[in-house]
């Protein structure tokens, strides 16, 4: 089995498993197809993690239990609530209901007490065996929270007030009114000191006092440069998410124009604003803290905290001091909700796809328990190399595909476009160059007896100093500008002394000179200019209209060159050679005074 992974900012991100990877087929098609799929690289390398785990349509919700040893879900269609036993890596039970989950709560160690807001204004309470007790709000809610110590359900929806309902009494208590106009997006509560949080549709968070059920204050938060007027369905800013950090002091606060603020209580300005860059509303917020050495071992943290936030496009892990990105996931669907498996680097998305998304961070922390075979997964990525799934295909041009006879492909599903080309299955690209080409394997011989031929008299000492036949009036110009250079070093060496600003203007020239002869040096010598001079693809042709107007000082000078009545003289070459020139002693030769001295085959490209 091997894993898709990505490697965002150094850090590896493993799919585990979703709707990219894994497909359902009957196992009568499976049985019938075998051969077929044994061809089929994402079906070979398919991993299932936990067994049915996805709804027929898409995921809303998961949470995973207190204990660690459950996880539910709730999707749709039809509206149903899935559990999961991750012991057996396989799915439970299922449970319909009558209308689609908004949020829910587990409110037991396990699975078997569960609160579901429902979008029928309806609270539904779940046990083990059936579904226990309905209550109904007067206002569709938005978010629920469960205050343990007074056992009250805090309801918040389309209304000023939240909602109380206590479990232990069995009825609503008195609501809590809050300042907003419109509604209250999201409840929480802090799992140091129970202080309320509630994030409004007018832009404010208030903090309410459990004890004594009063507002103790208000944070307004603001997003510099108006970003806040791109937010909201009446051009205002809306908090769509909130969080508290375990130690009681720190909040995470997100907003509907995709921005989080991270705030300490005792101040009321946020100390980090971090933009998603996608403008959508933030959807999950999660303190993520470093993994101890006892879980983690090497896999630990050691950058400390860091924020989870997600909107619906895009998961981003951030650190809380910094602001710097640790790491980013795209999912290939709309995001709903996301799931941080406690104390691992295991993450569940559930989102607009029939399966939910998996994924595995080894940096973020080790895998859970139950399923730590993915460590040896990833391992074994790290020694064997992934398949590409290009490995099939060949890229070609426009030019190549006329070439080929292929053209009136275009348009059709043979042919991938890609950037400035197309993707074409490889053996159709092989059957149509033998077809457009029957001898290219004879010129492909050819070719390399010639190549054989001219290492074999390298070894000779040549007398003379031979252009290459590619480039050559190039290599002229870089071999004139080293004798330039060295003619004006042995004159300025010869005159004694110069006077004014005619020394000034000769050190100029000599400046000029000397860069000149510096960088025609460096492509003679250089390896890896070699192919300037040797292929005949990197050939330039100074007579199209393009290289005139980039160089129309040297196309005026060539045409005057070219004027009746001057003589031009051709460049020494010995025409036996031709085929098999060689511009490895070029520096040497220029460096000695003369590119026509006897020369050694000592070169630089050896």
């Amino acid at each position: 089995m091997v894993l898709a992974a990505t490697n965002t900012n150094n850090v590896k991100v493993y799919t585990v498993s979703g709707s990219n990877l894994s497909r359902k087929l009957p196992d009568w098609l499976a049985r019938q197809k075998r051969r077929e799929l044994q061809k089929d690289i994402e079906w070979t390398t398919r991993i299932e993690l936990i067994q049915d785990f996805g709804f027929p349509e898409a995921s809303l919700r998961i949470r995973i239990t207190p204990d660690g040893q459950y996880g539910m879900a709730t999707g749709v269609y039809k509206p149903q609530i899935r559990v999961y036993d991750f012991s057996n890596v396989s799915m439970k039970f299922d449970r319909h209901t009558n209308a689609e989950n908004v949020n829910f709560l587990i409110l037991s160690d396990d699975w078997t007490k569960s609160v579901h807001l429902q979008s029928d204004r309806t609270v539904e309470f779940h046990n083990e065996g059936q579904m226990h007790f309905r209550a109904r709000i007067p206002k569709f809610g938005r978010d629920l929270a469960y205050h343990s110590p007074s056992c009250d359900v805090l309801v918040c929806g389309a209304s000023s007030e939240i909602y109380r309902l206590n479990i232990d009494q069995g009825r609503f208590m008195s609501p809590m009114v809050t300042q907003s106009t419109s509604g209250v997006n999201v409840v929480e509560i802090s799992p140091a000191h129970q202080l309320y949080g509630f994030g409004t549709e007018d832009g404010t968070v208030e903090f309410w006092d459990p004890r004594a059920r009063n507002r103790i204050g208000v944070l307004e938060p603001s997003i510099p440069n108006g970003a806040q007027s791109t937010a909201g369905a009446r051009g205002g800013l809306e908090i769509s998410a909130l969080s508290f950090r375990s130690d009681g002091l720190g909040t995470a606060v997100g907003t509907s124009s995709g921005h989080v603020l991270l705030y300490d209580l005792r101040q009321s300005r946020p100390w980090q604003i971090k933009d998603q860059q996608y403008g959508l509303p933030i959807k999950t917020l999660k303190w993520v803290e470093p993994v101890s050495s006892a879980y983690g071992g090497e896999a630990a943290d050691v950058e400390g905290t860091k924020i989870m936030s997600a909107d619906s496009r895009i998961i981003k892990f951030w650190a809380v001091d910094s602001g710097k990105p640790f790491t980013s996931i795209e999912p290939p669907n709309d995001i709903n909700d996301v799931c941080l498996v406690p104390d691992s680097g295991l993450l569940f998305v559930a989102g607009e796809s029939t399966e939910i998304q998996s994924y595995f961070i080894p940096q973020l922390g080790p895998a859970p328990r139950w399923v730590h075979f993915l460590e040896n997964l990833t391992e074994e990525m790290e020694q064997a190399p992934q398949q590409s799934i290009y490995d099939d295909y060949k890229f070609v041009v426009r030019r190549e595909l006329e070439a080929l006879g292929l053209a009136h492909l275009i348009g059709s599903p043979v042919l991938k476009p890609y950037m400035h080309g197309f993707f074409v299955d490889l053996r159709l690209y092989e059957r149509a160059k033998a077809i457009a080409n029957p001898f290219a394997y004879e010129e492909y011989r050819l070719r390399r007896v010639q190549e054989k031929l001219a290492e074999a008299r390298e070894s000779r000492i040549r007398a003379t100093t031979k252009l290459p036949k590619v480039n050559r009036a190039l290599a002229q110009r870089l071999l004139q500008m080293q004798k330039t250079d060295k003619a004006r070093r042995k004159q300025a060496e010869d005159s004694s002394s110069d006077e004014g600003e005619t020394k000034r203007l000769g050190g100029r020239q000599r400046k000029k000179a000397k860069a000149a002869a510096e960088i025609a040096s460096a492509v003679l010598e250089d390896t890896r200019f070699k192919a300037v001079f040797t292929n005949p693809e990197f050939e330039v042709d100074e007579d199209e209209d393009e290289f005139k107007q980039l160089h129309t000082t040297f196309a005026k000078q060539r045409g005057q060159q070219n004027k009746p009545g001057r003589q031009i003289v051709e460049p020494e070459s010995d025409s036996s050679d031709d085929d098999n020139v060689d511009i490895r002693n070029y520096g040497a030769a220029a460096a000695n005074g003369s590119g026509d001295e006897a020369d050694s085959d000592d070169g630089f490209y050896e």
